[in-house]
């Protein structure tokens, strides 16, 4: 389980206007809920907010919010909005976590080894998955899922089914979806579209005239 701390203020008011004061003044508007508390608006210093989103997972990271003079409470980041353009971070939901209650979240997956089918047959891996959801005790949460990859042969697909989860937890997702696969050379694919570009363009037919003899001229 992966750990990370950060520093929040409470805030009274809430609003547009007091999220766009936030912001001119380098701070960005949070808030934190959970079942056993209700919803308390925060802020957070805004560089030390993207300095922490730049090294973390943060679906799979939990972090311990500093609040005032009090304990630090564990929380999972559930939200980070960004603006569309300029992707600047506009407001982050904490989820609060609680001692013996599981969260449902989604914990990145990362490939290892070369896979047989690459190294023997030339294929090209496809990863079609990053990231699966799963449930778990927030203290057996893995910042992310090692895939070996190395005996998936040509043509061959690895599905959610075949991950070997860490103890503790629990997939979401539907066992039959793939999540890598070796996908075959394209040689023919290729030898018939540089075929067709080095084809003669079509064009009107030539006229072959039979040669005309000494004795008709």
């Amino acid at each position: 389980m992966s750990t990370a701390s950060l520093t929040a203020d409470a805030r009274e008011k809430s609003g547009k206007g007091t999220a766009r004061t936030l912001r001119r003044e380098g701070r960005t508007p949070a808030v934190i809920y959970g079942h056993s508390r209700e919803a308390q608006s925060l802020s957070l210093e805004t560089r030390e907010l993207e300095r922490l989103l730049d090294r973390i997972t943060t679906g799979s990271t939990v972090i311990e919010l500093k609040l005032g003079s009090g304990r630090p409470v564990r929380t999972l980041i559930r939200e980070v909005q960004r603006h569309p353009v300029k992707k600047r971070i506009l407001h982050v939901d904490f989820q609060e976590l609680v001692a013996g209650e599981s969260v449902v979240t989604k914990v990145p997956l990362r490939f290892h080894g070369i896979p047989d089918g690459v190294r023997n047959g030339a294929g090209v891996l496809e990863e079609k998955m990053h990231e699966i959801t799963v449930e778990a005790d927030p203290s057996n949460l893995p910042d992310h899922i090692d895939v070996d990859v190395t005996d998936l042969g040509l043509a061959k697909s690895l599905h959610v089914s075949d991950i070997a989860l860490p103890p503790g937890l629990s997939v979401m997702d539907e066992g039959d979806i793939t999540i890598a696969t070796v996908q075959p050379p394209r040689v023919a694919e290729a030898v018939e579209e540089t075929a067709e570009a080095e084809a003669p363009a079509a064009g009107e037919p030539e006229l072959i005239r039979k040669p005309k003899d000494e004795d008709e001229e």
